[in-house]
């Protein structure tokens, strides 16, 4: 692999441990996957925050990057941790957790990373323009990146998504290669779509088709997309499929310079509430547990849950997951006041993926596909999944 002067000099030592380490860490990468040089990226957004999925050794080698100096060269931004980093007393998360999460924070915050505890950094600031060069990690961030913004990058994991961090610089492989972007499947729907679980049902139908082949999608017949209905068919195609691009005609950035596929899948109404059974396994009887923010709410969205709650009391427990910023500027247009006497909680910086609950409740509720994965996979809860609105409902009876 061809490297410039200022990449040996990383790699050689020059510049630090921590910079050696990380370059180290891509060049082992690079020559993995065939890529012939190095790449400058806009900005990374790392994964890999919790202490849940951490662990010690995890931690320990945050903190050996950070006392040997490591610092972020691009604008870093941060996954959603394992606590409400306020708040995380009034959730049940557990004191030692608590200490050995803020630990974790505390070394990235020495390395220069912004503290933005969010699976939706596009929301809160990082967001990147069509054609701009990332190393992102986060599955639905890297899915929402290229395919509704036109960026590029690859879906890294923590460690490579750090040392490109601490270099400025990813091998160049994979999306980063216009060729390597091109669709392999053209997916009709014949279906109208409404809301964030028509959307995440649609992720999985065709998360599961391609889960093998790893085709890219070149979807039609979806005239118009909310920001929130986007956001949900990223996070189920990453998580069902692998997905880390699609294209949507008419939508995407890229999608008018290029051909339809000759293969097709065809998805109907019938695929979707298939798809939507598939993914409900509890009652509403047994739903003890609702959550709303997987990935993180949007600002529109916290302001409709306000509406829905306005003068009334929930009767199960409730989380809202969201960014620390956005949860600020609700606080300031009066949403999170609303919810809170309503008896809702907010959960901020971190999420039902991964939070430490296993075990602490049966049944959730939500309307997100991808939640209900990991619900089901990692805390063994049995999932209920529902319209926007309906969640909201279903945590007043």
């Amino acid at each position: 692999m061809f490297l410039t002067p200022d990449e040996r000099e990383m790699l050689n030592g020059a510049q630090g441990r921590s910079s050696q380490k990380a370059m180290q860490i891509l060049v082992a990468l690079g020559e993995i996957y065939g890529a012939e040089r190095m790449i400058p990226v806009r900005s990374v957004q790392v994964a890999g925050v919790s202490y849940d999925n951490l662990g010690e050794a995890g931690l320990q080698f945050l903190a050996e990057l950070a006392d040997g100096g490591g610092r972020v060269r691009v604008p870093t931004t941060l996954n959603p941790a394992g606590m409400d980093i306020e708040n995380w007393r009034t959730l049940g998360i557990p004191e030692d957790f608590a200490k050995a999460q803020l630990r974790v924070l505390e070394a990235f915050s020495r390395m220069g990373v912004t503290l933005t505890c969010t699976c939706t950094p596009y929301l809160v600031g990082n967001l990147p323009a069509a054609g701009e060069h990332l190393a992102w990690s986060e599955s639905s961030a890297v899915c929402y990146a290229n395919s509704v913004l036109g960026a590029y990058t690859n879906r890294e994991g923590g460690p490579s998504a750090l040392a490109a961090a601490l270099t400025g610089r990813t091998p160049e492989y994979c999306l980063h290669l216009v060729e390597k972007r091109q669709p392999g499947l053209t997916v009709v729907v014949e279906a109208t779509l409404a809301g964030s679980s028509d959307f995440g049902a649609l992720g999985k139908v065709i998360g599961d088709h391609i889960a093998l082949s790893k085709s890219i999608p070149y979807i039609r017949g979806i005239p118009s997309a909310s920001l929130e209905e986007l956001k949900s068919l990223c996070a189920s195609l990453a998580t069902y499929g692998g997905a880390a691009l699609f294209h949507i005609e008419g939508l995407s950035p890229e999608a008018g310079q290029l051909t339809a596929p000759g293969t097709e899948l065809v998805v109907t109404r019938a695929d979707l509430e298939t798809a939507s059974h598939s993914l409900s396994s509890a009652t509403s009887a047994e739903v003890d547990f609702v959550s709303l923010g997987c990935p993180h709410l949007s600002l529109d969205e916290i302001r409709r849950i306000s509406q829905l709650l306005q003068g009334k009391q929930v009767k199960k427990e409730f989380w809202i997951t969201t960014a620390r910023h956005t949860r600020t500027l609700a606080e300031r247009l009066g949403y999170t006041q609303v919810i809170e006497a309503a008896g809702a909680k907010f959960a901020a910086d971190t999420c039902c993926v991964v939070a430490p609950i296993q075990g602490r409740f049966k049944a959730m509720a939500t309307d997100s596909a991808k939640a209900c994965y990991y619900a089901s996979a990692k805390n063994k809860l049995k999932t209920l999944i529902l319209p926007f609105d309906e969640v909201v409902k279903e945590a007043l009876v």
